[in-house]
């Protein structure tokens, strides 16, 4: 004897076996690409760098990927020269890529 209140029972399926093997996948990877597509380009690969080039954005302009502070992100700054659409940009003064939401201690707003 069942209850209002006792769930139906669950029948399981071939196809709702399959439905759900394909969409866990879908669901779990749905989240890290929304967040990278937040954060912008990935702009980390300092490789083509020199050993000094890679000490002066790291300890003296202490770039980041992301800014700390959203009013001075690269994009707003005077130094910064945009790539194409959603790929990383340059600096005047920082060395290597630059992603457009990162950010440095040589932030110099743009004028106008």
């Amino acid at each position: 004897m069942t209850t209002e209140l006792d769930p139906p029972p669950a029948t399981l399926t071939r196809r709702n076996v399959l439905v759900r093997a394909v969409s866990l996948p879908l669901v779990l990877a749905v989240p890290p690409a929304l967040a990278a597509c937040a954060r912008g380009p990935s702009c980390n690969d300092t490789s083509g760098l020199s050993a000094d080039d890679a000490k002066i954005r790291n300890e003296a302009a202490a770039y980041q990927e992301q800014a700390t502070d959203p009013t001075k992100h690269c994009s707003a700054c005077l130094q910064f020269v945009p790539g194409p659409k959603d790929a990383c940009g340059s600096c005047k003064v920082v060395k290597g890529p630059i992603n457009p939401n990162g950010g440095c201690k040589l932030f110099q707003p743009k004028q106008g």
